[in-house]
């Protein structure tokens, strides 16, 4: 829990390419802020990541570039695009794909923060 005002100044962290099929940078996500984590994604073209969720976490996606189709547990499939906010609740699978041609970016905003630990992999497999 937040208790001290204080300013986190960026510092520049390599992306890194997830099993998800997707590439991170960590932006905060630290135990000492464990209310919150925010990561930059950014998808492809033509890429679609796998079907996952997140135990015990709430995830946004605010979309910055781009465009996509998200899926999210029972809805059916929708377009987003710039400014759209997906709110994707514990526990719910999820899943986007860039359906344009340039890379899709979007932050992705988790309550409490993320742990590797609470990623869930529905599609099996290594």
């Amino acid at each position: 829990m937040l208790t001290d005002a204080s300013i986190k100044p960026f510092q520049a962290q390599p992306e890194f390419y997830t099993h998800e099929g997707c590439h991170i940078v960590e932006i905060s996500n630290s135990p000492d802020d464990p209310l919150l984590s925010i990561a930059r994604a950014r998808v492809a073209p033509g890429a679609t990541t796998r079907w996952h969720a997140l135990r015990g976490i709430a995830e946004r996606y605010v979309i910055l570039a781009g465009s996509g189709r998200v899926e999210v547990g029972e809805l059916p499939a929708q377009a987003v695009g710039v400014g759209d906010v997906v709110l994707i609740p514990p526990g719910c699978r999820q899943r986007i794909a860039n359906t344009g041609s340039v890379d899709l970016l979007f932050l992705a905003i988790c309550t409490p923060r993320f742990t590797l630990s609470a990623y869930q992999d529905l599609m099996g497999g290594p």
